[in-house]
């Protein structure tokens, strides 16, 4: 991996955040984070980030919200949509509002960084 690829996790559980995050580095990737949609926007509005992790269920602003607003402000950025609630509703909604893809809590890791490395190179 030449360029490292930025990615932004959003998740209002801390553990699951911290977590993630370490993985992510391990594997090369640059990491910030966020803990609910309000955060995250401020923090997509001061930087640019390749691949969004996002949580759908969080307090005030949910995950359809933040998915909305990168794809209006920022279309190149590739989301990830994560949630403990995996039903095909939410699937399909992500979808709709432009989710590159899905994958539902608790996730393989494997299984999740497989999904990362296609979304990121699949233009």
């Amino acid at each position: 991996m030449a360029e490292k690829n930025s990615i932004l996790v959003v998740d209002d559980e801390d553990a699951l955040r911290t977590v993630l995050s370490s993985e992510l580095e391990s594997e090369g990737y640059v990491v910030a984070t966020a803990g609910d949609g309000d955060e995250a926007i401020s923090v997509l509005q001061g930087k640019a980030f390749d691949l969004v992790l996002l949580d759908i269920k969080m307090p005030r602003v949910d995950g359809f919200e933040v998915l909305r607003f990168i794809k209006e402000r920022y279309p190149a950025t590739k989301v990830i949509m994560l949630t403990g609630f995996a039903d095909l509703k939410n699937a399909i909604e992500s979808k709709k509002l432009g989710a590159e893809d899905f994958v539902s809590k608790p996730y393989d890791l494997v299984d999740l960084l497989t999904t990362i490395e296609r979304v990121l190179t699949s233009e």
